[in-house]
């Protein structure tokens, strides 16, 4: 009887130690597996593509520029993929995600990623990027500045309503709507205007090497399919997202195994968007109102 105990007993205890082993060696094996696979997916070491989505008007955004500069920073982050699909915004919006998409490329290649309608200061957002890939469809160009004016002083004099105005000099306050825009005062406004053009044309002729002489021939309002970019200069490369990792494969060796990461915006508080889509709901009207000063936007009557 004491045997036959003895005997359940180291049973069990072989059964014990086989299963331990059989669990080790699962372990082992897995182990195994993800050390052969991280140098490829980036598992372990956390490589990843980073990906950042410029939707919509452009503005100025304080907190975007922070998200990428860590972005420029991060040792992780191999590459940055800037998708985008906005009609244009202000000149300052895009002049500031220009250069701080500049700064990303001086530490890690950037390729741009065009939508359906990426022009105005959409477009240049874009050349910041050291490769833009677009679709055939994709609107693109619209290079130029604009700065919009209204006139109401006939509506106030039908409504019976005088604005009275007190100012230093004639072109204090121009272009106002409370008063008629005089010729003295569109002509400095349009030199304002052409200088922040002559800078759009330079960084387009700086950035995709095309002779300014061609850039201004280019540079009258027009838009442009896709199709036509790729031939003009303006664009590299027809296609989407795959084209772009093929691109970030072949120039640089990023693997397109790689994990695709979109870029965190860490917005300090939720008041500044509010504004936006909780008053007057996040819509393309809603943003134009959001516009103030020089614009770098397509066809701004028809949003």
């Amino acid at each position: 009887m004491s045997l036959e105990a003895d005997m359940i007993v180291d049973r069990r205890r072989l059964k014990r130690h086989l299963t331990a082993w059989r669990l080790l060696a699962i372990a082992v094996a897995v182990g195994l597996v993800v050390a052969v696979a991280a140098p490829f997916t980036g598992f372990i070491s956390g490589k990843h593509v980073a990906l950042l989505d410029v939707d919509g008007i452009i503005i100025d955004d304080p907190w975007r520029e922070n998200a990428l500069k860590k972005i420029a920073e991060d040792g992780k982050a191999k590459a940055l993929i800037v998708r985008i699909d906005s009609p244009g915004g202000t000149v300052v919006g895009g002049e500031a995600l220009y250069h701080s998409l500049r700064r990303v490329a001086d530490k890690k290649p950037v390729v741009a990623v065009m939508g359906q309608v990426t022009t105005s200061a959409g477009y240049m957002v874009a050349i910041a990027a050291e490769h833009i890939v677009a679709r055939e469809g994709t609107i693109t160009g619209s290079i130029g500045v604009i700065l919009q004016t209204a006139d109401v002083t006939g509506l106030l004099e039908k409504l019976g309503v005088k604005s009275t105005i007190v100012k230093s000099r004639p072109l204090k306050a121009q272009p106002n709507p409370l008063e008629s825009f005089t010729e003295e005062a569109r002509q400095a406004t349009r030199v304002v205007v052409l200088d922040l053009y002559d800078m759009f044309v330079d960084l387009v002729s700086e950035r995709r090497k095309i002779d300014r002489e061609q850039v201004l021939k280019l540079a009258d309002g027009r838009i442009f399919t896709g199709r036509q970019a790729v031939g003009n200069g303006l664009i590299d490369a027809i296609g989407g997202l795959p084209k772009a990792r093929t691109w970030l494969s072949e120039s640089h060796g990023i693997a397109t195994s790689l994990p695709v990461k979109d870029v965190k915006i860490d917005y300090e508080t939720e008041s500044w968007r509010d504004l936006i889509s909780g008053y007057v709901g996040k819509t393309l009207f809603s943003e134009r109102l959001r516009l103030d000063g020089l614009i770098s936007l397509w066809h701004p009557e028809s949003w």
